[in-house]
Protein backbone atom coordinates (compact mmCIF):
# COMPACT_ATOMS: atom_id res chain seq x y z
CA UNK A 1 0.00 0.00 0.00
CA UNK A 2 1.84 3.25 -1.17
CA UNK A 3 1.62 6.59 0.81
CA UNK A 4 -1.49 7.81 -1.41
CA UNK A 5 -3.63 5.13 -1.09
CA UNK A 6 -2.71 4.64 2.73
CA UNK A 7 -3.99 8.23 3.58
CA UNK A 8 -7.55 7.40 1.88
CA UNK A 9 -7.55 4.49 3.99
CA UNK A 10 -8.29 5.99 7.39
CA UNK A 11 -11.59 6.20 9.32
CA UNK A 12 -13.72 8.24 8.31
CA UNK A 13 -14.40 10.40 5.22
CA UNK A 14 -11.12 11.57 3.94
CA UNK A 15 -10.72 14.66 1.18
CA UNK A 16 -8.75 14.82 -1.96
CA UNK A 17 -8.25 18.76 -2.39
CA UNK A 18 -7.51 20.01 -6.17
CA UNK A 19 -5.01 22.43 -7.42
CA UNK A 20 -6.41 23.33 -10.85
CA UNK A 21 -6.74 27.05 -12.32
CA UNK A 22 -9.25 25.79 -15.04
CA UNK A 23 -11.61 23.62 -16.51
CA UNK A 24 -12.83 22.67 -19.83
CA UNK A 25 -16.54 22.46 -18.61
CA UNK A 26 -16.25 25.43 -16.33
CA UNK A 27 -13.81 27.85 -17.65
CA UNK A 28 -10.92 29.53 -15.82
CA UNK A 29 -11.32 29.24 -11.95
CA UNK A 30 -8.35 30.75 -10.31
CA UNK A 31 -5.63 31.69 -13.28
CA UNK A 32 -3.07 33.11 -10.68
CA UNK A 33 -3.09 30.22 -8.44
CA UNK A 34 0.08 29.63 -6.43
CA UNK A 35 -0.19 25.77 -5.98
CA UNK A 36 2.52 26.28 -3.18
CA UNK A 37 0.50 28.31 -0.94
CA UNK A 38 -2.98 26.44 -1.56
CA UNK A 39 -1.28 22.89 -1.20
CA UNK A 40 -0.19 24.09 1.63
CA UNK A 41 -3.42 25.56 2.99
CA UNK A 42 -5.38 22.25 2.14
CA UNK A 43 -2.90 20.27 4.81
CA UNK A 44 -3.19 22.76 7.20
CA UNK A 45 -7.39 22.17 6.83
CA UNK A 46 -7.37 18.35 6.95
CA UNK A 47 -6.68 17.08 3.53
CA UNK A 48 -5.62 13.07 3.51
CA UNK A 49 -4.27 14.33 -0.12
CA UNK A 50 -3.82 16.75 -3.02
CA UNK A 51 -4.35 16.41 -6.07
CA UNK A 52 -2.33 18.70 -8.86
CA UNK A 53 -3.61 19.27 -12.55
CA UNK A 54 -0.34 19.23 -14.61
CA UNK A 55 -2.24 19.72 -18.05
CA UNK A 56 -1.41 22.97 -19.43
CA UNK A 57 -4.02 22.75 -22.81
CA UNK A 58 -7.11 21.86 -20.84
CA UNK A 59 -6.16 22.95 -17.29
CA UNK A 60 -3.35 25.33 -17.21
CA UNK A 61 -1.25 23.22 -15.20
CA UNK A 62 2.56 21.63 -15.27
CA UNK A 63 4.79 20.10 -13.67
CA UNK A 64 6.44 22.48 -12.08
CA UNK A 65 2.78 22.91 -10.09
CA UNK A 66 3.50 19.70 -8.55
CA UNK A 67 7.06 20.22 -7.92
CA UNK A 68 6.26 23.59 -6.10
CA UNK A 69 3.43 21.30 -3.92
CA UNK A 70 5.83 19.25 -3.10
CA UNK A 71 8.16 21.74 -1.99
CA UNK A 72 5.20 22.71 0.03
CA UNK A 73 3.46 20.11 1.70
CA UNK A 74 3.99 16.31 3.22
CA UNK A 75 0.61 14.85 2.21
CA UNK A 76 0.18 12.65 -0.49
CA UNK A 77 0.01 14.27 -3.93
CA UNK A 78 -2.21 12.50 -7.31
CA UNK A 79 -0.70 13.53 -10.35
CA UNK A 80 -3.79 14.31 -12.69
CA UNK A 81 -3.70 14.70 -16.37
CA UNK A 82 -4.52 12.42 -19.43
CA UNK A 83 -1.29 9.31 -19.03
CA UNK A 84 -0.47 6.27 -20.89
CA UNK A 85 3.12 5.63 -21.20
CA UNK A 86 6.07 4.95 -19.10
CA UNK A 87 7.48 8.79 -19.76
CA UNK A 88 4.22 9.42 -17.94
CA UNK A 89 5.19 7.44 -14.88
CA UNK A 90 8.69 8.80 -14.92
CA UNK A 91 7.85 12.56 -14.67
CA UNK A 92 5.18 11.98 -12.01
CA UNK A 93 7.68 10.36 -9.67
CA UNK A 94 10.11 12.84 -10.76
CA UNK A 95 7.96 15.77 -10.20
CA UNK A 96 7.29 14.64 -6.18
CA UNK A 97 3.85 12.17 -6.70
CA UNK A 98 2.77 9.90 -4.66
CA UNK A 99 -0.35 8.72 -7.35
CA UNK A 100 -0.76 9.16 -11.10
CA UNK A 101 -4.40 9.30 -12.57
CA UNK A 102 -5.52 6.54 -15.16
CA UNK A 103 -9.24 7.41 -17.28
CA UNK A 104 -10.73 3.98 -18.17
CA UNK A 105 -12.19 6.38 -20.82
CA UNK A 106 -9.45 6.42 -22.73
CA UNK A 107 -7.58 3.28 -21.85
CA UNK A 108 -8.17 0.01 -22.63
CA UNK A 109 -7.59 -2.82 -20.46
CA UNK A 110 -4.33 -3.51 -21.54
CA UNK A 111 -2.64 -0.22 -21.47
CA UNK A 112 -3.87 0.18 -18.27
CA UNK A 113 -2.63 -2.97 -16.86
CA UNK A 114 0.58 -1.85 -17.68
CA UNK A 115 0.31 1.45 -16.72
CA UNK A 116 -0.51 0.03 -13.27
CA UNK A 117 2.68 -2.33 -13.76
CA UNK A 118 5.04 0.64 -14.06
CA UNK A 119 3.32 2.73 -11.38
CA UNK A 120 4.11 0.06 -8.92
CA UNK A 121 7.68 -0.59 -9.93
CA UNK A 122 8.24 3.47 -9.46
CA UNK A 123 6.81 3.31 -6.25
CA UNK A 124 3.17 5.05 -7.44
CA UNK A 125 -0.50 4.23 -6.44
CA UNK A 126 -2.35 3.74 -9.79
CA UNK A 127 -5.89 5.89 -8.87
CA UNK A 128 -7.89 3.97 -11.87
CA UNK A 129 -11.04 6.41 -12.22
CA UNK A 130 -14.83 4.64 -13.53
CA UNK A 131 -17.53 6.61 -14.65
CA UNK A 132 -20.25 3.79 -15.51
CA UNK A 133 -20.96 0.74 -14.86
CA UNK A 134 -18.88 -1.21 -17.50
CA UNK A 135 -16.00 1.06 -16.18
CA UNK A 136 -16.35 -0.07 -12.79
CA UNK A 137 -16.54 -3.66 -13.75
CA UNK A 138 -13.50 -3.22 -15.49
CA UNK A 139 -11.62 -1.81 -12.36
CA UNK A 140 -12.55 -4.07 -9.95
CA UNK A 141 -11.02 -6.81 -12.96
CA UNK A 142 -7.87 -4.93 -13.03
CA UNK A 143 -7.88 -5.43 -9.21
CA UNK A 144 -7.35 -1.46 -9.35
CA UNK A 145 -7.37 -0.03 -5.30
CA UNK A 146 -8.23 2.71 -5.45
CA UNK A 147 -11.00 3.54 -7.47
CA UNK A 148 -12.21 6.89 -8.43
CA UNK A 149 -15.97 7.52 -9.37
CA UNK A 150 -16.63 10.49 -11.70
CA UNK A 151 -20.07 12.07 -11.34
CA UNK A 152 -19.14 13.99 -14.40
CA UNK A 153 -19.69 12.24 -17.86
CA UNK A 154 -15.90 13.84 -19.32
CA UNK A 155 -17.14 14.28 -22.83
CA UNK A 156 -20.49 15.93 -22.54
CA UNK A 157 -19.45 17.39 -18.60
CA UNK A 158 -22.76 16.61 -17.64
CA UNK A 159 -22.89 15.77 -14.03
CA UNK A 160 -24.88 12.72 -12.95
CA UNK A 161 -24.74 12.89 -8.72
CA UNK A 162 -27.07 9.46 -8.87
CA UNK A 163 -25.33 7.56 -11.22
CA UNK A 164 -22.40 8.28 -9.36
CA UNK A 165 -23.70 6.96 -5.94
CA UNK A 166 -25.28 4.19 -6.98
CA UNK A 167 -21.65 2.98 -8.84
CA UNK A 168 -20.11 4.03 -5.39
CA UNK A 169 -22.35 1.73 -3.31
CA UNK A 170 -22.22 -1.06 -5.48
CA UNK A 171 -18.37 -0.74 -5.61
CA UNK A 172 -16.50 -3.79 -3.74
CA UNK A 173 -16.35 -3.14 0.22
CA UNK A 174 -12.67 -4.14 0.11
CA UNK A 175 -11.58 -1.10 -2.44
CA UNK A 176 -11.13 2.31 -1.72
CA UNK A 177 -13.17 4.57 -3.38
CA UNK A 178 -13.14 7.88 -4.15
CA UNK A 179 -16.37 10.28 -5.38
CA UNK A 180 -15.40 12.63 -7.85
CA UNK A 181 -16.78 15.73 -9.02
CA UNK A 182 -20.01 17.38 -8.15
CA UNK A 183 -19.38 18.22 -4.41
CA UNK A 184 -20.37 21.84 -3.51
CA UNK A 185 -21.83 21.39 -0.19
CA UNK A 186 -21.13 19.39 3.25
CA UNK A 187 -24.22 17.77 3.10
CA UNK A 188 -23.18 15.92 -0.75
CA UNK A 189 -20.11 15.07 0.87
CA UNK A 190 -21.87 13.13 3.32
CA UNK A 191 -24.15 11.84 1.26
CA UNK A 192 -21.31 10.26 -0.60
CA UNK A 193 -19.77 9.05 2.64
CA UNK A 194 -22.84 6.79 3.26
CA UNK A 195 -23.40 5.76 0.00
CA UNK A 196 -19.76 3.82 1.04
CA UNK A 197 -17.71 5.89 -0.10
CA UNK A 198 -14.04 6.22 1.74
CA UNK A 199 -12.98 9.89 0.30
CA UNK A 200 -14.19 12.92 -2.39
CA UNK A 201 -12.26 14.31 -4.70
CA UNK A 202 -13.22 18.57 -4.74
CA UNK A 203 -11.43 20.81 -7.12
CA UNK A 204 -13.97 23.52 -8.83
CA UNK A 205 -15.80 24.11 -5.02
CA UNK A 206 -12.74 24.89 -3.91
CA UNK A 207 -10.72 26.98 -6.40
CA UNK A 208 -14.24 28.96 -6.78
CA UNK A 209 -14.48 29.95 -3.28
CA UNK A 210 -12.89 33.20 -1.64
CA UNK A 211 -10.38 31.06 0.70
CA UNK A 212 -9.84 27.16 -0.50
CA UNK A 213 -8.51 25.57 2.45
CA UNK A 214 -11.72 27.26 4.54
CA UNK A 215 -14.05 25.76 1.79
CA UNK A 216 -12.44 22.11 2.28
CA UNK A 217 -13.14 22.60 6.30
CA UNK A 218 -16.45 23.43 5.88
CA UNK A 219 -16.54 20.41 3.32
CA UNK A 220 -15.28 17.68 5.84
CA UNK A 221 -16.41 19.04 9.21
CA UNK A 222 -18.08 17.19 11.68
CA UNK A 223 -20.73 16.92 13.47
CA UNK A 224 -23.33 17.64 10.59
CA UNK A 225 -26.43 19.59 12.09
CA UNK A 226 -30.17 17.69 11.77
CA UNK A 227 -33.21 19.86 12.51
CA UNK A 228 -36.08 17.26 12.84
CA UNK A 229 -39.33 17.93 13.72
CA UNK A 230 -39.79 20.18 10.46
CA UNK A 231 -43.38 20.60 9.17
CA UNK A 232 -43.64 23.86 7.39
CA UNK A 233 -41.48 25.07 4.17
CA UNK A 234 -40.32 28.28 6.18
CA UNK A 235 -38.59 26.48 9.24
CA UNK A 236 -36.71 24.21 6.36
CA UNK A 237 -35.64 27.42 4.43
CA UNK A 238 -34.55 29.02 8.40
CA UNK A 239 -32.74 25.71 9.12
CA UNK A 240 -31.37 25.84 5.19
CA UNK A 241 -29.79 29.29 5.84
CA UNK A 242 -28.68 28.70 9.23
CA UNK A 243 -26.44 25.73 7.71
CA UNK A 244 -27.99 23.31 8.68
CA UNK A 245 -27.24 19.48 6.78
CA UNK A 246 -29.91 17.45 7.33
CA UNK A 247 -33.76 18.07 7.59
CA UNK A 248 -35.81 15.64 9.48
CA UNK A 249 -39.95 14.68 8.75
CA UNK A 250 -41.83 13.33 11.01
CA UNK A 251 -44.20 11.05 9.52
CA UNK A 252 -46.12 9.07 11.78
CA UNK A 253 -49.30 10.39 13.53
CA UNK A 254 -49.79 10.90 17.42
CA UNK A 255 -47.63 14.12 17.55
CA UNK A 256 -47.87 17.49 16.77
CA UNK A 257 -44.38 16.99 14.30
CA UNK A 258 -46.36 15.34 12.11
CA UNK A 259 -45.28 16.58 8.80
CA UNK A 260 -47.76 16.92 5.62
CA UNK A 261 -44.50 15.11 4.09
CA UNK A 262 -41.31 14.94 2.95
CA UNK A 263 -40.76 18.57 2.04
CA UNK A 264 -38.47 20.44 -0.38
CA UNK A 265 -35.45 20.83 0.36
CA UNK A 266 -32.03 22.64 -1.04
CA UNK A 267 -28.63 20.98 -2.51
CA UNK A 268 -27.21 22.12 0.41
CA UNK A 269 -29.78 19.66 2.74
CA UNK A 270 -30.46 15.85 2.68
CA UNK A 271 -34.04 15.11 3.96
CA UNK A 272 -34.95 12.63 6.24
CA UNK A 273 -38.34 10.50 6.19
CA UNK A 274 -38.93 9.43 10.35
CA UNK A 275 -41.05 6.16 10.96
CA UNK A 276 -41.89 4.28 13.86
CA UNK A 277 -42.18 0.70 13.38
CA UNK A 278 -42.54 0.51 9.63
CA UNK A 279 -40.92 2.76 6.73
CA UNK A 280 -42.98 4.39 4.56
CA UNK A 281 -42.48 5.05 0.63
CA UNK A 282 -42.35 9.11 0.71
CA UNK A 283 -39.11 9.92 -1.34
CA UNK A 284 -36.30 11.04 0.37
CA UNK A 285 -32.76 10.75 0.80
CA UNK A 286 -32.42 9.02 4.09
CA UNK A 287 -34.90 6.72 6.65
CA UNK A 288 -34.43 6.97 10.20
CA UNK A 289 -36.94 4.34 11.55
CA UNK A 290 -37.55 3.91 15.41
CA UNK A 291 -39.35 0.87 16.75
CA UNK A 292 -42.67 1.03 18.03
CA UNK A 293 -43.01 0.02 21.40
CA UNK A 294 -46.40 0.38 23.79
CA UNK A 295 -47.93 2.64 20.78
CA UNK A 296 -45.06 4.84 21.19
CA UNK A 297 -41.80 5.28 19.36
CA UNK A 298 -38.56 3.27 20.60
CA UNK A 299 -35.53 4.80 21.62
CA UNK A 300 -33.03 4.55 19.54
CA UNK A 301 -33.35 4.10 15.46
CA UNK A 302 -31.71 2.98 12.55
CA UNK A 303 -30.39 5.67 9.73
CA UNK A 304 -30.76 3.80 6.46
CA UNK A 305 -29.62 5.07 2.64
CA UNK A 306 -31.78 2.72 0.35
CA UNK A 307 -32.86 0.07 2.85
CA UNK A 308 -28.81 -0.06 4.19
CA UNK A 309 -27.90 0.96 8.15
CA UNK A 310 -25.64 3.31 7.81
CA UNK A 311 -25.70 4.93 11.02
CA UNK A 312 -27.06 4.75 14.70
CA UNK A 313 -29.67 7.33 16.20
CA UNK A 314 -28.90 7.19 20.01
CA UNK A 315 -31.69 8.94 21.34
CA UNK A 316 -33.14 9.49 25.24
CA UNK A 317 -36.36 6.79 26.26
CA UNK A 318 -39.50 7.77 25.67
CA UNK A 319 -40.63 10.74 27.87
CA UNK A 320 -37.83 9.96 30.56
CA UNK A 321 -34.53 11.36 31.10
CA UNK A 322 -30.86 9.29 31.34
CA UNK A 323 -27.72 11.05 32.69
CA UNK A 324 -25.75 8.69 31.07
CA UNK A 325 -26.73 8.76 27.55
CA UNK A 326 -23.99 10.60 26.66
CA UNK A 327 -22.14 8.51 28.41
CA UNK A 328 -23.45 5.32 26.21
CA UNK A 329 -23.44 6.84 23.06
CA UNK A 330 -19.51 7.92 23.55
CA UNK A 331 -19.10 3.84 23.80
CA UNK A 332 -20.68 3.15 20.37
CA UNK A 333 -18.12 2.39 17.26
CA UNK A 334 -20.72 3.22 14.80
CA UNK A 335 -21.96 6.24 13.13
CA UNK A 336 -23.22 8.36 15.70
CA UNK A 337 -26.42 10.25 15.40
CA UNK A 338 -26.86 12.46 18.94
CA UNK A 339 -30.22 13.14 19.76
CA UNK A 340 -32.15 13.65 22.49
CA UNK A 341 -32.33 16.91 24.60
CA UNK A 342 -30.13 18.66 22.84
CA UNK A 343 -30.42 22.62 22.50
CA UNK A 344 -27.77 25.57 21.92
CA UNK A 345 -26.96 25.42 25.35
CA UNK A 346 -25.45 22.36 25.63
CA UNK A 347 -24.70 20.79 22.31
CA UNK A 348 -21.49 21.98 22.40
CA UNK A 349 -20.80 20.07 25.59
CA UNK A 350 -22.26 17.04 23.92
CA UNK A 351 -20.05 17.16 21.11
CA UNK A 352 -16.85 17.83 22.89
CA UNK A 353 -17.82 14.20 25.05
CA UNK A 354 -19.12 12.42 22.31
CA UNK A 355 -17.89 13.38 19.38
CA UNK A 356 -20.95 12.29 17.18
CA UNK A 357 -21.28 12.14 13.44
CA UNK A 358 -24.03 14.17 13.39
CA UNK A 359 -26.30 16.01 16.28
CA UNK A 360 -29.50 16.21 16.06
CA UNK A 361 -33.02 18.58 17.73
CA UNK A 362 -36.11 18.82 17.71
CA UNK A 363 -38.41 19.93 20.43
CA UNK A 364 -35.49 22.15 22.02
CA UNK A 365 -35.76 24.50 18.95
CA UNK A 366 -39.69 25.06 19.05
CA UNK A 367 -41.51 28.11 20.01
CA UNK A 368 -45.02 26.00 19.79
CA UNK A 369 -45.24 22.38 18.61
CA UNK A 370 -44.16 21.63 15.34
CA UNK A 371 -43.17 25.66 14.89
CA UNK A 372 -39.80 26.32 14.71
CA UNK A 373 -38.21 29.30 16.87
CA UNK A 374 -35.85 30.26 14.13
CA UNK A 375 -33.60 32.34 16.75
CA UNK A 376 -33.12 28.96 18.15
CA UNK A 377 -32.28 26.87 15.06
CA UNK A 378 -29.25 29.45 14.40
CA UNK A 379 -28.22 29.43 17.58
CA UNK A 380 -28.29 25.51 17.58
CA UNK A 381 -26.86 25.50 14.19
CA UNK A 382 -24.09 27.94 15.36
CA UNK A 383 -23.39 26.56 18.71
CA UNK A 384 -22.66 23.16 16.76
CA UNK A 385 -20.50 24.53 14.00
CA UNK A 386 -18.23 26.22 17.25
Amino acid sequence: MGRFLDALSQPGLSAIAEVKRRSPSMGDLRTDADPALIAAGYERAGAAAVSILVDAERFGGSWDDLRAARAATRVPLLAKGFFATADDVRDAREAGADAILLILRDLDDGTTRRMMDLSAQAGLDAFVEAHDAAELERAVALDANPIGINARDLSTFEIDRARQLALVAASPAERTVVAESGIWSRAQGAEAEVAGADAILVGSSLMKASDPAAKLTELISRPLVKICGLTREEDVACAAEAGADLAGFILYQGTPRCAPGVLPVPDTMLSVAVYVGEPGDASSDLVQLYPEENGHRGRDATLMREGVPVAEVLDLPWLEDDTGHWERAARSNARVVLAGGLGPENVHEAIDRVQPWCVDAARSLERAPGIKDHARVRSFVAAARA
